[in-house]
């Protein structure tokens, strides 16, 4: 099965070159297309000269790497696509290749990878239990997944308007409405390296604004009130926690507003789909075996096109 790299960047070419040469050092040898979002500091230049390999797309512009995501998996010509982020790499050559073989079931849709934020410990994130059975999880971290690109495209792939954080959540409640579910890997990890880079302006707004629209866009009634409630709740005390209180405030606030602006938006998932998303995420993984009799029929490409 053939893969493809997709990595969004702006303005962090001495990270990227680390990404880049992990992505080239795989067994597999993916396709790889680098997406710069209106970077200033040589980015381009970088790519161009070092790694001609990479299919270069370059934006004047930038539109977020939520939307240059979504461009990347219409570009992709493979049909797996791999996204990590600029400040990220494969631990060792053959993540690719094993993260391959777990798309081995129809009902995978996408295969959360196992990740260490290696400037913050040395902890092992969305890593499968020891067990021969395949696990499923509620949601994948940006930095370390593949995704079936049929799939992600039938979803719709990420909203755009979320510009910024929560998007994987949110697009895979609705892939498991779909009857798709997020495997949990057990590959090599990939390794984080946090940027010193990073606008932490724009993810204390668009982090708690984007939990509000999260809940408006995808709770059903009567869960809704209560599921709004604790968003909010727990918005304020990370604010407080975090010390960063006005622009957390800001986001819950704009979020609201942003609700009754997409009142006609809100297509909510069904009751027992909320429920089991719900599960994954508070009983932790469990195996596919114990919740397929919850999921829906798997949705045909020319069916979900009906829908729509």
């Amino acid at each position: 099965m053939k893969s493809t790299v997709v990595i969004t960047t702006k303005n962090r070419k001495d990270e990227l070159r680390v990404a880049l040469r992990s992505a080239l050092d795989q067994t597999v040898h993916p396709e790889i297309v680098v997406i710069d979002d209106g970077s200033t500091d040589g980015t381009a230049e970088l790519v161009r000269t070092e790694f001609p390999q990479a299919r270069l797309i370059r934006h004047e512009k930038s539109r977020s790497y939520i939307v240059r995501r979504n461009e990347a998996a219409q570009l992709a010509s493979a049909p797996v696509v791999f996204s990590i982020d600029d400040d990220a790499a494969f631990s060792s050559p053959r993540v690719i290749e094993k993260t391959l073989a777990e798309f081995d079931h129809p009902r995978v849709g996408a295969v959360a990878i196992p990740c260490v934020d290696v400037r913050e410990d040395q902890m092992f994130r969305q890593r499968a239990p020891h067990a021969p059975e395949l696990f499923v999880t509620d949601s994948f971290i940006g930095t370390a997944h593949a995704v079936r690109r049929d799939v992600f495209l039938h979803v719709g792939g990420y909203r755009s308007d979320l510009i910024h954080q929560g998007e994987e959540r949110d697009f895979c409640l609705r892939m498991l409405n779909l009857g798709w579910v997020v495997r949990l890997g057990r590959a090599d990890p990939i390794h984080h390296f946090e940027s010193p880079n990073r606008d932490f302006r724009r993810m204390d707004f668009y982090g708690r604004r984007n939990d509000i629209l999260f809940t408006w866009h995808n709770v059903p009634l009567p869960y809704l009130p209560l599921h709004l409630c604790g968003t909010t709740i727990n918005g304020i005390i990370s604010a407080a926690r975090a010390g960063r209180f006005p622009r957390m405030l800001s986001g819950i606030i704009t979020g609201y507003g942003e609700c009754v602006r997409r009142w006609h938006e809100r297509r909510p998932v069904p009751g027992d789909i909320y429920r089991l998303s719900r599960k994954l995420k508070k009983a932790g993984p469990l195996p596919l075996g114990e919740i397929e009799p919850l999921l829906p029929p798997i949705v045909a490409a020319e069916d979900f096109a009906k829908r729509r």
